[in-house]
């Protein structure tokens, strides 16, 4: 006799094993003694426009295919609470698409985001977009990303090179198109 397992069952199931690998992970971090770590990346711009004019750009998601040389693009409801579907291509790295949840959208000054890779504590990104008017025509544009979490050691030399270039073409890029016209 054959048995089926019920819908229920199997997702019981799934839930066990992510529980049970979770908890050999963390074993496993204590036995090898890897402290979780974190990592910021910052990058800054002078841009010599409104940030105004600069949000307008940095926040019309459907263009970004068009001149984004890092976030390829972003999709879904950007508003705090919400998650959305991210993807990013570093250069001279492999892509990712993610989804990571809103944190702050507050127009012309900042934009964030929470990113985590498989569940929390793993690998966890706080990616954020600031605008600073400095009171004279031009704004300063930071963009950062605080990573944290128990592989963050083992990517920070790809993310130190791949990722800050990433940030710093694409905020060459955002200046380039506030500065013209």
């Amino acid at each position: 006799m054959i048995f089926v397992k019920s819908r229920k069952r199997i997702s019981s199931d799934i839930v066990s094993l992510i529980i049970t690998t979770y908890q050999t992970l963390i074993i496993l971090i204590r036995v090898l003694n890897i402290k979780a770590m974190a990592l910021e990346i910052r990058t800054e711009i002078i841009i010599h426009a409104t940030p105004e004019k600069i949000w307008r750009i940095l926040t019309n998601f459907n263009d970004y295919s068009n001149w984004n040389p890092f976030i390829k693009s972003i999709k879904g409801n950007v508003a705090v609470g919400e998650k959305i579907i991210a993807r990013i291509e570093p250069p001279e790295a492999n892509g990712m698409t993610f989804k990571p949840k809103i944190v702050t959208f507050v127009k012309n000054k900042e934009f964030s985001w929470l990113g985590h890779l498989l569940f929390p504590g793993l690998f966890d990104g706080m990616h954020k977009f600031e605008l600073v008017d400095n009171g004279d025509g031009t704004t300063k544009f930071i963009q950062s990303e605080i990573m944290k979490g128990v592989l963050v050691p083992f990517f920070k030399t790809i993310l130190n090179i791949n990722t800050k270039n990433g940030f710093v073409e694409m905020n060459e890029k955002l200046k380039e198109l506030a500065e013209g016209d």
